[in-house]
């Protein structure tokens, strides 16, 4: 089963897209041969988080809620997955109203998507030091943060990344051996980036067929819990 933990649905400021609305998503989806897309609904992503957002009615499609910290902020929730932004919506990541919602999240076993260039690595080293059992799933991150990326990973075991822009030369295969295949999950940032590129990458993996499919979405799946697979 494949699962892509990193998509956008709706409007993209700047662009026309097919994923504007749940049945142009679904058959990108169908295209590609994704059973299960994360979303974030772009109004949340590029407008106000804090504003009532559209609820997803497909069964391929998870939402991700973007949260704010503190009192100006969205609040908390009990979804699997969240998105932080902290660059974008203007908070401090590792600052007082952060740390409690990440403390908050930790707590209830949340995995966090946060984007390579939403925070500074300090930012990021900083946040997994005082929350260590926070699950960052960091996305975005360009085959030119390799060595940073494996600095923070091997500091912190509750890092992980997604392979949307993973594109060097056997870069997701090195994170693999190093790491772990729990550490690494299928993701494509589409519309923003390309989605053909990164599945094509995983049907092409030099990996043992039980590594591929914690990447595809096994470990997803396990995040996600039961019923919520689309199967």
């Amino acid at each position: 089963m494949v699962i892509d933990i990193d998509r956008v649905l709706g409007p993209i400021p700047g662009d026309d897209v097919a994923s504007v609305d749940e049945q142009g998503l679904v058959a990108e989806l169908d295209r590609l041969r994704i059973d299960l897309a994360c979303v974030v609904h772009s109004h949340a992503l590029f407008y106000d988080p804090t504003s009532r957002q559209p609820r997803t009615v497909s069964d391929r499609l998870v939402q991700v809620p973007v949260l704010v910290p503190g009192p100006l902020g969205t609040g908390g929730t009990a979804a699997r997955l969240v998105r932080l932004c902290p660059a974008e919506h203007r908070f401090a990541l590792t600052g007082p109203h952060g740390l409690a919602l990440a403390g908050d999240l930790s707590d209830q076993g949340t995995a966090v998507l946060l984007g390579w260039n939403s925070a500074t690595f300090e930012e990021i080293h900083r946040l997994a030091t005082r929350c260590p059992r926070l699950r960052l799933i960091l996305i975005d991150t360009g085959y030119r943060s390799l060595r940073e990326l494996a600095d923070l990973m091997d500091a912190h075991t509750g890092i992980s990344v997604d392979t949307a822009t993973l594109n060097g030369h056997q870069s997701v295969e090195w994170l693999v051996r190093r790491y772990g295949a729990h550490r690494v999950w299928f993701g494509t940032g589409a519309p923003a980036s390309d989605d053909a590129g990164p599945r094509f990458q995983l049907d092409h993996l030099d990996l043992p067929d039980a590594d591929v499919a914690l990447i595809a979405g096994g470990n997803a799946r396990a995040l996600l819990g039961p019923g919520r697979d689309g199967r």
